[in-house]
């Protein structure tokens, strides 16, 4: 591109130095000159420093601009934005069904969350909620539960390393290796699953899945214990963790921020307990809650919302071994799909006999399959809201619907983006170390921020 027809953001002018014969380039524009400018209107000498946005302690592509007088943090502003997707916009030029492949890619540390929420949402809209059989959520919280403790396990491990032990780093993602080998085996994927659907489930667990839930669970137990040991009784950790990143619970309110920092405050807020959904309100667990409102507390209390999720998979398990045999997703054929899988000699497909049928005995089949596939299911115009119990905090989902086979609009409050909120609050005043700390006790994944 020609000088004469680029303008850039960043100008500046050629300025000869007599004195050692030498040119230099003085830049202006960008962030850089605003902040010169009120320094130098402020007379005083300010530091600003860039932490990010590509940075091993600040969980993604985030870009923190930092302005310090020695250690000490006077400013903290959070920059988003580098991950940016597109994924709400892309959803409006897919089928509804479609859409679930998107959305999983937004939190990709909690994919099942956004896929639950999602389809609940379609669900109330086509008015087939109390229709989705018992199984269908019963699977569904028990893969939320385990991507819970999976995805906490991955902000312990991820908040040790950041603070120099690597063992703590190595043993969640161990354990969090167990769940993940669960995942692939029922969804055939380890992340991104698009496994919920709209009306179910994509397919039922396969044989032998209980058991080996069962065995995961054994293993994660003990690798929890060993991180335990590792962290609580810990006196350097405690010193890095105890009495940083304070938020008060009048902060949070303020902020509109939920999860485990909300629950930190004392506050006992938890959607599976507010808004029950897949029929949390028939399961027999606790919410635990603190009243530290620092790191050290939001790092205990994942650790027992492990356990809590634990708890809950043992029962889900239970229910599940009785309901063997029973559907997985709703009988209205306009809606379900798939609902013809079957494992055969060259993977997973249609069944034999559905292909049989489609393609040998009935037209008007092979023509709804073709328009199911292809065209989707139309969905009355309206709109709906969903919120469920993320593990950064409540993940909502709005969905609007003009009556065709494609959202006219989806929107996510997702919880990342709101908990960034507080990185001013967390940081400000305390040392550019403890900002590490901080950003790891909020636990944000860019994807869901920027999505």
């Amino acid at each position: 591109m020609s000088a004469s027809t680029h303008t850039p953001r960043a100008t500046g002018h050629l300025v000869d130095d007599e004195t050692v014969g030498l040119r230099t380039f003085e830049a202006t524009g960008g962030d850089w000159s605003d902040i010169a400018e009120e320094a130098a209107r402020l007379g005083e000498q300010r530091i600003v420093v860039n932490m990010g946005p590509q940075h091993p302690s600040t969980h993604g592509v985030l870009r923190l601009m930092l302005e310090i007088d020695g250690e000490t943090v006077t400013e903290a502003r959070a920059g988003i934005g580098y991950l940016h997707t597109g994924i709400e916009k892309n959803m409006e030029h897919r089928t509804w069904t479609q859409g679930v492949t998107f959305c999983t890619r937004m939190d990709y540390v909690a994919p099942l969350f956004q896929e639950a929420a999602y389809c609940l949402a379609v669900e109330k809209l086509l008015g087939i909620t109390d229709d989705v059989p018992l199984r269908a959520s019963e699977i569904r919280v028990l893969m939320m539960e385990l991507n819970r403790i999976s995805s906490h396990l991955v902000c312990l491990a991820t908040g040790g390393n950041e603070l120099g032990a690597t063992t703590i780093m190595t043993i969640g993602f161990t354990a969090r290796e167990e769940i993940l080998r669960i995942f692939e085996m029922v969804t055939g994927l380890r992340m991104n699953h698009a496994y919920i659907r709209p009306g179910g489930v994509v397919q039922d667990i396969p044989p032998g899945g209980l058991d080996s839930v069962r065995e995961a669970l054994v293993g994660v137990r003990r690798y929890l214990t060993q991180l335990e040991d590792l962290m609580l009784g810990q006196p350097i950790l405690k010193g890095r963790l105890q009495d940083v990143g304070v938020l008060n619970l009048a902060g949070c309110m303020a902020l509109g921020i939920t999860g485990p920092m909300l629950r930190s405050t004392g506050l006992p807020y938890d959607v599976r307990k507010a808004a029950p959904y897949c029929g949390y309100e028939t399961y027999d667990f606790d919410v635990p809650v603190s009243e530290g409102a620092d790191c050290w507390d939001r790092m205990v209390l994942r650790i027992e919302e492990c356990y809590q999720s634990m708890r809950i998979v043992e029962q889900v398990v239970d229910r599940l071994q009785a309901s063997a045999g029973t559907p997985v997703m709703v009988g209205d054929r306009k809606i379900a799909w798939p609902a013809q899988l079957a494992v055969g000699s060259d993977g997973m497909g249609n069944s034999l006999d559905h292909i049989r049928e489609i393609m040998g005995t009935s037209m008007e089949a092979l023509i709804h399959h073709f328009k199911l596939v292809t065209e989707g299911f139309r969905v009355p115009a309206g709109q709906a809201w969903q919120t469920v119990e993320h593990p950064r905090g409540e993940l909502g989902v709005h969905l609007v619907s003009d009556g065709g086979t494609k959202p006219y609009r989806a929107h996510f409050r997702d919880p990342s983006f709101n908990n960034l909120q507080a990185v001013s609050v967390l940081c400000e005043g305390g040392q550019v170390a403890d900002v590490v700390c901080s950003v790891a006790s909020i636990d944000p994944v860019l994807g869901g921020v920027d999505r």
